[in-house]
Formats: structure tokens, sequence, C-alpha cells
């Protein structure tokens, strides 16, 4: 059992990892391959390069068990990591639970959140490849943040998309984006052909991840000198994230203390691969048997109630089709305060572990999230952002059923950003205007259905 005095676990520079772990290498089924959506056929790095460099087209398809972090990437992460690795001493407390709930905190980061994890190396390859532009989209703005903050550290310049919804609830991420460099667009844009044709449609459009993605793409694949980043979903994206999981790994070692549950909110899934991989690599490796459970919003369900099919990562369709859940590549979420976990699909790795039974998932809606943020800030002393205020409602109810039961159960949850900037959000918690939205299991399948209806019929 671990000290119960202490409440902050550290690693020093030196034990930090330099190597990202490659789940794909362990994991007991492959996963479908990516197709091409001409074809028909696993798209190969010639079908990629267009948006890539080569070190990450051979990244999203390596099959060794490690990669090692470039040096120049780690001199930027020690900026802010190894991070944190807090016991909730006080809010276990609260609860009156007799679990123990630790929590990785991902918000010391420069962006306030997990995303420069791969944004670093991600600029990092493009400048090693002679690039000179990134473009993007970014939901509630921390990928969006990430992204220009890393740019600037490789003197990339920085274009984004910012969902509607997000760009006019969230102004100061907006800020902090063009602070660190970067142009931001609220999207959908009259810039592009995608945005023309979304506006053409819906005036009025609130915005989704997938229109975002489309406009972003579009200009990267029309300049050569400018490639696309994205900061959820591929399997490069959530390589680079698993710096989380490696590090919790030997933070518990030190404390010795062992999990049985892992906790974490699902957007895309870069957040929840990150901290859950290596965790998974230990299950699987017989050396520890943790539950995992991915939590997500009422309002955004893919996990849970949407459809494993292949389908497009964006709404016009100028992605490769992923065999992933999906509510419909053309599905536009309603605009709740999470906007990081607004995506329509779930990364085809989550995807592909969720089906073979290796991890669990709930959906939560957005007051009981706030909720618990409202009791985490007041008794950890950090406002999360609304992401990992799901993941917070899972660890709570799983706490009070120990309390209920009596049972000691060790939990982890994953805090992966502060929410300085998303004070709008709790405010209308504080004033009862949250809203609550969910979707009828038909209604969902009906729109999935229309959508993939209109796939090639190569797949």
């Amino acid at each position: 059992m671990a000290d119960s005095l202490q409440h902050k676990i550290l690693l020093s520079e030196d034990e930090m990892p330099t190597r990202w772990y490659n789940v794909l290498h362990d994991v007991p089924t492959p996963p479908p391959p990516v197709l091409h959506p001409g074809t028909g056929q696993p798209v190969g790095p010639d079908d990629l390069s267009s948006l890539f460099p080569m070190d990450l087209i051979l990244q999203e398809v390596a099959t060794e068990q490690y990669v090692d972090i470039p040096a120049e990437v780690l001199d930027v992460y020690k900026l802010w990591r190894p991070s944190p690795l807090y016991r909730a001493h006080r809010l276990e407390k609260a609860l009156g639970t007799p679990a123990r709930i630790y929590y990785k905190y991902e918000g010391v980061s420069p962006a306030g959140s997990h995303k420069p994890n791969t944004a670093v190396p991600q600029a990092f390859y493009n400048a090693k490849a002679g690039i000179k532009k990134l473009t993007t989209e970014t939901g509630a703005g921390q990928w969006g943040t990430a992204l220009a903050f890393a740019c600037a550290q490789y003197d990339l310049e920085c274009e984004v998309w910012q969902v509607r919804a997000s760009y006019d609830q969230k102004p100061y991420r907006r800020i902090m984006i063009e602070t660190f460099g970067g142009t931001v667009h609220p999207s959908p844009s009259d810039l592009t052909e995608a945005g023309r044709t979304i506006l053409a449609q819906d005036p009025g459009s609130s915005g989704s991840l997938g229109i975002a993605i489309s406009e972003a793409v579009e200009v990267a694949a029309q300049d050569p000198a400018t490639n696309y980043a994205l900061g959820s979903v591929l399997n490069h994206v959530l390589l680079h994230q698993t710096i989380i999981g490696e590090e919790a790994l030997l933070q518990l070692a030190k404390i010795g203390e062992r999990v049985d549950l892992l906790v974490g909110c699902t957007g895309g899934g870069s957040n929840f691969g990150g901290l859950m991989f290596p965790f998974l690599r230990e299950k699987w490796a017989g050396r520890m048997y943790p539950v995992v459970r991915a939590v997500e919003p009422a309002a955004c369900p893919s996990l849970t109630q949407g459809t494993y099919a292949y389908d497009f990562g964006d709404t016009i369709g100028l992605t490769p089709l992923m065999k992933m859940h999906t509510l419909g590549h053309d599905f536009v979420p309603d605009p709740i305060h999470a906007g990081g976990l607004r995506y329509h699909g779930m990364s085809p790795l989550i995807s592909h572990l969720y089906e073979e039974g290796h991890l669990e998932a709930v959906a939560k809606p957005q007051s009981e999230c706030f909720a618990a943020g409202v009791l985490f800030a007041r008794t950890e002393g950090i406002v999360p952002a609304p992401e990992p205020t799901h993941a917070l409602a899972a660890t709570i109810e799983e706490a009070l059923h120990c309390k209920e039961s009596g049972e000691e159960k060790v939990i982890l949850t994953a805090l992966c950003g502060h929410g300085h900037l998303d004070l709008p959000a709790y405010d209308a918690y504080l004033s009862g205007s949250i809203v609550d939205h969910g979707w009828e299991d038909a209604d969902l399948q009906a729109a999935v259905r229309a959508a993939l209806e209109n796939l090639p019929t190569l797949v």
C-alpha cells in the first residue's frame, strides 16, 4: 500500500522516458488497415506524403515495440516534463471512500494540456523535412494552442481552423494561439471550398471537428511547403502520447502502488491512449490486471452508441477511410463545452481495442461532469478542463461504489488539462444554464446509415 501521506509523486529529468511505446507491437489482433477511398486498398506511404513527412508516416505504420524520442524533442519536453502524479487525498476524504485515487496531471504544459506531447514531435519532423507551414483544426483550442507553441520552437508558420462553437465560446484560446504565433479562423469559413460548401448548406453552422479538418487538409494539400498536423486519432499521435503512461508506471512503481482501474476521457483518443497503452502492455504481459474505462460525452457518444465501420475522418471526404467507431462523418454534435470531445469518430486503435474487449466505455452528461469538476476544484485546488471532468465523473462514481462495498480499489485517472480558459463553461454550470444533450439510438443509427451510404462502394 502506498504511503498515505504522500501527495505528489515526481520523476527527475534523468528518469524521464526516452522512448515512445507502440501498442501495435503487442496488440493481440492487428487492427484493420486504413483504406484509400479511390481503390479500396490499404494506403501506402505515397498516399500520405502530401500531408505528412516520411518520419511520421513510418511511425503511423511502425510495428517495432518502441520508438526513440529525438534529443531535440526531449529538450523541449523538459520545459514541463516529467509531469506530476498526484494522490487525491482531499477528494478521497470528501467522498468518504476507501479507494485510493491518483491523477496524472498534464495541465503543467505550455498549452495547459497533454497536446504538446505530440505537437512538438510533429513540428520537429516537419521542420526536419523542410516544411515551412502547418495547418490544423482545433475544437476547444487546446490542440491549436499546442501546435502554435510547437511551431514557434521550430520556426514554422501555423494556421488553425477552430470549430465555430468553440471559437465563440473560448476567445482566450484564440488569443493564446495568436500569442504563440498562430493564425486562427472560425470553421466553417469562406476561405476554403469545404467551408463554403458547408456554409451554403447551413449559414449558421456551429461547425464540427470534421468540417475543420476538411478545411485544414484542403489548404495543406494545395501547397508543397505546407503539411497538415492532426491532434488525435492517428496511430503516430497516440504513440507520442504514451510518454504519459510510461511516466505514470515509473511513478507508481516508486511508491509500490498497483492500479485496479484506469479512467480517461475520450474524444479522438490521444489522451486516453497515451495513458492506457503502456498499462495494457503490462496487462498483456501478466504483470498487472487493471480494468480500463473510457468516458465520453452523452452528446457525442461514438464508442457507446456509434457504429464500428469504415468512414472518413473529415466531413467533406478528403481523408483516407478508417475503421472506427463513428457517428457518421457528417455528424454535427451539439455545442457542448467539452469542445475537445466533439469528434464524430474514435481512434481506429482504440475502436479496435474496444471491439476486442480490452477496454470498456461509458457516456456522461455535462451536468454530472461539471459537478465532478467543481468538487475536484474545491478539494484538489485545480480547475479541470471540461474534457477531463468526464473522467472525474466516472472516477467519483467508482469511488462511491467503493464506499458502499468497502473495497480499497486503486484508481488512476488522466487529468489531461486545466480549465483556466474554460471559465465561461463553469459560469454556465454555476448559473444553472448547462443543458444535457443526448441521443436516441435509433436516431443516431439512422444518421450513421445515411452517412455511410455515400461511401465508396469498394469498401
